[in-house]
């Protein structure tokens, strides 16, 4: 039986169009792409479990099915709470959404989409989707329809988002002809465009062996960046655990800018203290991609933890 093909991750910039819905686009960060324009998850289903506030949209992966028509087009959209205190041995503080359409719907062309952007539609409103109509949230571009009650031009999907832009900027611009037509908030996290590679075959020993010779020769020694207290931590702490981490960074080596391993630092939220973390996310979908009634179908999501004291993996409730 041959291995499965693992597929690697790099964030990179992009223009916004080539992020929006009709380019099918894997993306970190900004608000969410929607693929079908209807059956969108309700406000309740996309908050926390924990604290019972919205969730962020973290990323989203499009994952089409070949030879299967139904999942033509398909992309799976992961949601985060953003309280740090939510992040503990469980994983409800994350969700994930499975939407999936056939290539000929009511949404897209049959076609590919065209490499050039396309015309601006200055005309539009970003926060209502073109073709179902449905209104999203100006904070977080969910599903909203709670119009502000003094313009009726905005729409958010709860109170708190309502308030949340009231003192960030729409208490100044409600009502005002200079209104602001920025579409981002503090709310999101930085938006980029998820590009996926093949891994390549690994370098055999020899090679390896010789990159790393070549690497030691250019570098300072990782031994001369720390202070002595901490080199005597390390020591300490040489258990099968940190064999594991070198074996990780290892295989990480050949792409050491893959996503994987580095997203909290790129989100810019991996800090000391109370913040947002987790060991290692994995997504179970359904494996025939059923149909919901047209519904975004919500998937399985394991958050694995590990704890930075005893350098031990907790088990997930």
């Amino acid at each position: 039986m041959s291995s499965p093909e693992v597929v690697l991750g790099f964030l990179e910039d992009a223009p916004p169009w080539r992020l929006r819905s009709p380019q099918f686009p894997s993306k970190v960060g900004g608000k969410p792409s929607w693929l079908s324009q209807r059956g969108l998850p309700s406000s309740p289903r996309l908050e926390c479990d924990g604290c019972r506030l919205p969730m962020a949209f973290l990323l989203q992966i499009y994952a089409p099915i070949s030879g299967q028509d139904r999942s033509f087009h398909r992309t799976l959209f992961l949601f985060c709470c953003r309280s740090p205190e939510c992040y503990t041995n469980n994983s409800h503080c994350m969700k994930v959404f499975r939407s999936q359409l056939p290539r000929k719907n009511e949404f897209y062309s049959y076609d590919p989409p065209p490499d050039d952007e396309p015309p601006n539609d200055s005309g539009s409103n970003p926060n209502v989707l073109p073709v179902s109509g449905v209104k999203l949230c100006w904070v977080c571009g969910c599903p909203g329809n709670k119009a502000c009650s003094r313009c009726h031009t905005v729409t958010y999907c709860g109170k708190n988002h309502q308030t949340l832009h009231w003192k960030h900027t729409h208490k100044k611009e409600c009502c005002s002809q200079e209104a602001s037509v920025v579409t981002t908030s503090p709310f999101l996290f930085s938006e980029s465009e998820l590009v996926t590679e093949p891994e390549e075959e690994e370098e055999d020993e020899k090679d390896t062996k010789e990159a790393e010779e070549e690497e030691c020769v250019e570098c300072p020694s990782f031994a001369e960046s720390l202070a002595e207290r901490d080199l005597e931590e390390i020591a300490m702490h040489e258990t099968e655990d940190s064999k594991v981490f070198q074996r990780f960074k290892k295989k990480i080596a050949p792409e050491p800018h893959q996503v994987m391993p580095q997203l909290l630092n790129s989100l810019h939220v991996d800090s000391t203290g109370a913040s947002i973390d987790w060991g290692t996310l994995v997504i179970y979908t359904c494996s025939a991609s059923c149909n919901n009634d047209d519904l975004y179908s919500s998937e399985y999501i394991w958050k694995q933890d590990f704890s930075p004291d005893q350098h031990t993996q907790i088990k997930p409730t």
